[in-house]
């Protein structure tokens, strides 16, 4: 309900009347490469994804999620107080990573994202992509999901960015269904 009623109070900030589902959680993170350890969340929302990330052994200390929302906020950090639940847009991200002492640890190896990018101006994709990017290990991953058809990532902002794409996972089993696309910078393992 917290989710629901956040979407109703301003559906376009808040890309999904659910959250997530387990079978769209387990498919964002089957999408990652073996060995990853330390794991940035765009759009924590509830906590569907972040539960299934601890769950898969991503430790409190290597996680920071990040979510716009102060009520979403809240409610992660009273249901994961050892995780970093930090509050702000995005764009501020390596900042905001930075001032949590996430990236004294050392930069990302994979984000993954439950924004609705899909439904952004390329210009706002490039900016909150930057800042990711920023937090993110040169063969890092950004692991991303959408309900729409196509690709989140607005062609012209991957290749600005430099950035390739391939296509996940398709979850039935998530109201709506969703698909799971994995973005990496060209040349980086895993071409």
């Amino acid at each position: 309900m917290t989710f629901f009623r956040q979407w109703l109070k301003n559906p376009l900030r808040t890309a999904a009347l659910l959250p997530s589902s387990a079978e769209l959680a387990a498919a964002m993170i089957a999408a990652m490469p073996d060995g990853v350890r330390r794991v940035i969340e765009l759009g924590g929302g509830t906590g569907a994804i972040t539960a299934a990330l601890l769950d898969a052994g991503i430790d409190a200390d290597d996680l920071l999620v990040l979510e716009l929302n102060e009520e979403l906020h809240a409610h992660l950090r009273a249901r994961f107080p050892r995780v970093r639940a930090v509050l702000g847009d995005a764009r501020s991200l390596e900042r905001l990573a930075d001032e949590a002492g996430y990236l004294a640890g050392g930069r990302a190896d994979a984000i993954v994202s439950g924004l609705g990018l899909l439904s952004m101006p390329p210009p706002l994709q490039q900016e909150i992509l930057e800042a990711a990017l920023a937090c993110l290990r040169d063969d890092g991953v950004l692991v991303q999901f959408t309900y729409g058809p196509i690709a989140p990532v607005a062609d012209a902002v991957a290749e600005a960015l430099g950035l390739t794409v391939e296509r996940g996972d398709f979850v039935l089993r998530n109201v709506p269904p969703a698909t799971v696309y994995v973005y990496r910078h060209a040349g980086a393992p895993g071409q």
